[in-house]
C-alpha cells in the first residue's frame, strides 16, 4: 500500500504488506483487529473476522493477505514479522500493556505460527515520545515487575514523584528480552505523536477529542 502511509525497510524486506498510519491515512476496508483495553490477551485473525472484536491487545496472522490492525493515539504500535513474512502480528503497547506483558505475549503467538523470535523483526511506530510522556511513581511502580533495573534507563526525572518514560526503550527492551536480536529491531524517527500534530492524533494533545491512528500488516501471499 501507497499514499499517505509510512513503512519501515525491515518489514518491506519481508514482503510484507503494512502501513503506520497518519492523521489522512483511509485505512483499507478489509481490517481485522480487536478492541483494546491495555492488556496482554493476543488474539487470532479468524476471531476477529465477525462484527463482534474480541478483547485484546494483540492480534496475529499466517493467513496471506489477511491485513491485522491495532489503534493508537499515542501508545505504541508494535509491527512484527516473522521469517519469510509468513506470519505477521500487531501489537498495541500502552504503559498498562507494556507491564502486563503484551510484548512478550505477542512474540510468543507469532512464534507458535512460525520459526523461533530470533528470525522474527519487528517495528515501532509512532508512539508519544520521552520529550511529552510524564509520568508518576504509581506508573513506575507498575511497570518495575515486568523490567525491574532495565525501566531505569528508560526514565528521566522532572520533579519528585515524576519522571518523563522512553516508552520506545522500553518496547525495544521488552522485544529483546523476548528473542528478537537487536538488530532486527527497527523505529521511526521524529515520530512524536504529541509534538507533531501535522501527521498524528494525539490523546495527551487532545484528550477525548482525539482521533485514532491504524496501522496494519499482512502476511505474504506466496513464499519468497
Amino acid at each position: 500500500m501507497n499514499g499517505g502511509w509510512l513503512t519501515h525497510p525491515l518489514l518491506s524486506a519481508r514482503g510484507v504488506d503494512h502501513g503506520f498510519g497518519m492523521r489522512n491515512s483511509t485505512p483499507p476496508a478489509d481490517l481485522r483487529r480487536p478492541n483494546q483495553v491495555h492488556g496482554a490477551r493476543i488474539v487470532a485473525a479468524s476471531a476477529c473476522g465477525g462484527p463482534a472484536r474480541p478483547d485484546a491487545d494483540g492480534i496475529v496472522s499466517a493467513a496471506p493477505g489477511v491485513r491485522v490492525a491495532v489503534v493508537t493515539a499515542d501508545c505504541v504500535p508494535i509491527l512484527l514479522a516473522a521469517p519469510g513474512g509468513l506470519a505477521v502480528a500487531a501489537l498495541h503497547a500502552g504503559w498498562r500493556g507494556l507491564a502486563a506483558g503484551v510484548v512478550a505475549a505477542g512474540v510468543a503467538a507469532l512464534a507458535e505460527r512460525g520459526p523461533a523470535p530470533s528470525g522474527a523483526v519487528a517495528t515501532i511506530g509512532p508512539h508519544i515520545g520521552p520529550c511529552c510522556y510524564e509520568i508518576d511513581d504509581s506508573v513506575i511502580a507498575a511497570l518495575r515487575p515486568q523490567f525491574g533495573g532495565g525501566l531505569d534507563a528508560a526514565l528521566t526525572p522532572t520533579r519528585p514523584g515524576h519522571a518523563r518514560l522512553d516508552l520506545g526503550a522500553l518496547t525495544r527492551e521488552a522485544l529483546i528480552a523476548a528473542g528478537l536480536v537487536a538488530a532486527a529491531v527497527g523505529s521511526l524517527r521524529d515520530a512524536c505523536t504529541r509534538c507533531d500534530a501535522d501527521r498524528f492524533h494525539s490523546y495527551r494533545r487532545d484528550g477525548a477529542a482525539a482521533g485514532r491512528l491504524v496501522h496494519f500488516i499482512a502476511a505474504r501471499t506466496q513464499r519468497a
